[in-house]
């Protein structure tokens, strides 16, 4: 009896470092996100992603390297390792563009929608089982997804897409994420997902041309991003691999929440009823998703 009610508290101690980790990790992605669109506005978005890239693969190869781990593994070039990295690119790229040429808010909120895609498409490729009450979760989180870009309406914009093609290639990254090979650290894979910034970045690089010079404003604002990243990369990984994930990772959506109040503090950004309403639709689906996977 002593040994499971040890068993009992060390569990619900994980959960709630697990929890804490995970909303530290949310608020520092989203002040990453704040920092990009920043640095966006000084800057080509190819040259952003591509320093952004080159600081954090440094900053994880030397804990790589501090780990005495090896910096290029050979299953790093497995074909699902090849398929992670381009779904990387394509989120990191069609994300950071919806940063620079959209509200934050509105990004934010699509971005969301990740989970509900990886849910979809795990049945496609993992042969999970949804039930009916499940897959009219997922339909409703779409609609949500709709209330935000709102196609047809007086309030949509063709760059709404986006985030889409972004949230697209989070989820493509977060599946290929579950099939990738367990030798990996934290660090070797932080080190494969800022390389795939850098092709994204030169790939936008030779499509619109030539870098500017960094002023500090912008130079200040990469660093930031660079350093929030690492933090945020880091205690995801902490808060996913110290709790019960049923408990810690519905504490993802919290990063609407601090998106949503950065975008008013520092761009003046108000999202109208719509895209309030689509937010929590989002939300409350994907929260739901996750209550019944618990429940299962």
């Amino acid at each position: 009896m002593p040994h499971a009610l040890h068993s009992h508290e060390a569990l619900k101690a994980g959960n709630l470092k697990g929890a804490a980790l995970m909303v530290l990790a949310m608020a520092c992605f989203a002040l990453e996100d704040m920092a990009i669109k920043q640095a966006s506005q000084h800057l080509p978005v190819g040259q952003v992603l591509t320093l952004f890239g080159l600081g954090g693969a440094l900053v994880f190869g030397v804990l790589t390297l501090k780990h005495r781990e090896r910096l290029i593994h050979p299953v790093m070039g497995a074909p699902v390792m090849i398929l992670r990295a381009g779904f990387e690119i394509t989120g990191r790229l069609f994300f950071t563009l919806s940063l620079a040429l959209t509200t934050l808010s509105a990004t934010s909120a699509i971005l969301q929608a990740t989970p509900l895609v990886v849910a979809a498409a795990g049945v496609i490729f993992f042969g999970e089982k949804v039930s009916r009450g499940r897959w009219a979760l997922i339909a409703l989180g779409f609609v949500g997804v709709l209330f935000v870009i709102r196609p047809g309406l007086d309030g949509f914009t063709p760059l709404s897409i986006l985030a889409v093609l972004g949230m697209l290639g989070f989820a493509g990254r977060d599946l290929t994420t579950r099939a990738s090979p367990a030798v990996l650290s934290y660090a070797q894979l932080g080190v494969t997902g800022f390389a795939a910034l850098i092709v994204a970045g030169l790939v936008l690089t030779v499509k619109d041309g030539g870098w500017v010079w960094p002023d500090a404003a912008a130079s200040g604002m990469l660093v930031l991003a660079t350093v929030i990243g690492v933090m945020a990369y880091t205690s995801l990984t902490m808060a996913m691999r110290m709790g019960e994930l049923s408990v810690v990772t519905p504490f993802r959506y919290i990063r609407l929440l601090f998106a949503m109040i950065l975008a008013a503090l520092v761009f003046g950004e108000r999202p109208d009823a719509l895209e309030l309403l689509g937010g929590a639709i989002i939300v409350a689906s994907g929260v739901l998703l996750m209550i019944t996977a618990r429940r299962r």
